[in-house]
C-alpha cells in the first residue's frame, strides 16, 4: 500500500506546476509561441468528486484567510501565518495573464531547483510558499488542502501541450535599470498611486475587522500581516515586473498604468519597508553561484553589497557571476 500512495504521488507530480517559479522570462519571448489565452470553465465541471476538489482548490487559492488563515476558528487548520489570500499574487485565482497565473505551468515538475539545490515535487513548492508568501507552516502532505491545490493546478492546465511555452506566464520582463532603483522616489509614486488602496502604510485594507478571517480587499504590502522576506515578492524583479503589469488594480499587461522607471522605484520602496522574517536563510541556494542577482540576504558568491543586490543595477553582479562560473568550471 505504501507504493502505491507513494507511485500515485508521483504520477501526479511528475506533471505538476511551478507556483512561484523562480525563472523571469520575458513578454517577448513567451509572446512568440502560437497558443491563445484560454481559461478552463470551471463552472462545466460535473458535482462529483473531481469537481468538487477541483472547485475548493479554487477556494483554497481565492479564499485562502478564510479557510485556512491565522483567524478561521478551527485552530487545526491555521496553516497561513498572514491573512493573504494566494490570489493577492496569483491574480484572479491564477488565472490572469501576465498575473503569475498557474494556467500551463502543469508538468513542470519533479525539477530541480537552485534554492533548494535538489530535486523537488510540485508539493514541496507548494510547501514553499506555504512558509514564504504565506508566512505560515506546510499543509498535511496527503491532506485535502494539498490534493485540492495539486488537482486545481492540474485542470487549469487542460488543453496545454506538454513541453510547449505558455505565453502569459508570470508576469513579464520588463528592460532593467541601468542604475539602482530608487526607493525615495517609489515612495512619491506609492503616495500617488497605491497607497488609496493598500493604506498610507501599506498595511492594506481588511473586509471586515481583526479577528473575523474574511481577510482584505486589499492586502497589506509589508508588516507583520504580509508575505516574509523570503517569499519570491521580495525580490525586485519579480515585485517590479508584477507591479508593471497589474497594478493599480484593473491594469493588465497590454496597458500598463506606470512607467516600467516608476514600476522599478516604486517596487524598491515596498522592498525596503519591514515585514516578517524567515529563519534560516542562509541555508538557502547551497551553490550560491545560483543565487538569483536580486535575493536581498546574504551571503553572496561575489563582493558586491547587499544594497546592490537589493536595488541593483543587476548587470555588474550577472557578469561577476559568469566569471566565477568559467572559473568554477576551469575555464
Amino acid at each position: 500500500m505504501k507504493f502505491k500512495r507513494i507511485a500515485a504521488a508521483v504520477l501526479i507530480m511528475s506533471a505538476a506546476a511551478e507556483v512561484c517559479a523562480d525563472v523571469k522570462p520575458a513578454i517577448a519571448a513567451s509572446a512568440a509561441a502560437p497558443s491563445q489565452w484560454i481559461v478552463p470553465d470551471i463552472d462545466k465541471l460535473p458535482d462529483d468528486e473531481w469537481g468538487r476538489t477541483v472547485r475548493y482548490g479554487r477556494d483554497l487559492i481565492a479564499k485562502t484567510a478564510s479557510l485556512i488563515g491565522p483567524e478561521v476558528k478551527d485552530s487545526a487548520r491555521r496553516f497561513a501565518g498572514n491573512n493573504l489570500n494566494c490570489q493577492s499574487c496569483h491574480i484572479n485565482a491564477g488565472t490572469q495573464e501576465y498575473g503569475i497565473p498557474f494556467i500551463g505551468v502543469f508538468a513542470d515538475f519533479p525539477k530541480y531547483r537552485a534554492r533548494t539545490g535538489a530535486v523537488g515535487t510540485m508539493e514541496d513548492r507548494i510547501q514553499g510558499c506555504m512558509e514564504r508568501s504565506m508566512n505560515g507552516k506546510p499543509l498535511p502532505a496527503n491532506g485535502p488542502e494539498m490534493i485540492a491545490i495539486v488537482s486545481y493546478m492540474k485542470f487549469l492546465s487542460t488543453g496545454r501541450p506538454v513541453g510547449e511555452p505558455t505565453p502569459g506566464r508570470r508576469a513579464g520582463a520588463m528592460p532593467e535599470l541601468d542604475r539602482a532603483a530608487d526607493p525615495l522616489r517609489g515612495r512619491k509614486i506609492f503616495e500617488s498611486n497605491c497607497a488609496a488602496c493598500h493604506g498610507a502604510d501599506g498595511r492594506g485594507q481588511r473586509v471586515g475587522s481583526i479577528g473575523d478571517a474574511k481577510g482584505y480587499v486589499f492586502p497589506p504590502l509589508w508588516g507583520p500581516d504580509s508575505f516574509n522576506d523570503g517569499a519570491g515578492m521580495n525580490t525586485l524583479i519579480d515585485a517590479a515586473n508584477f507591479i508593471h503589469s497589474n497594478m493599480p488594480q484593473g491594469t493588465t499587461w497590454q496597458n500598463p498604468s506606470l512607467s516600467p522607471e516608476d514600476a522599478w522605484d516604486v517596487a524598491a520602496y515596498i522592498e525596503s519597508q519591514p515585514r516578517p522574517q524567515k529563519a534560516n536563510l542562509e541555508k538557502d541556494f547551497p551553490n550560491k553561484l545560483e543565487k538569483p542577482v536580486d535575493e536581498p540576504y546574504e551571503p553572496f558568491p561575489d563582493d558586491f553589497s547587499l544594497e546592490q543586490h537589493k536595488f541593483g543595477p543587476f548587470a555588474p553582479i550577472r557578469a561577476a557571476i559568469k566569471k566565477l562560473r568559467q572559473k568554477q568550471r576551469g575555464q
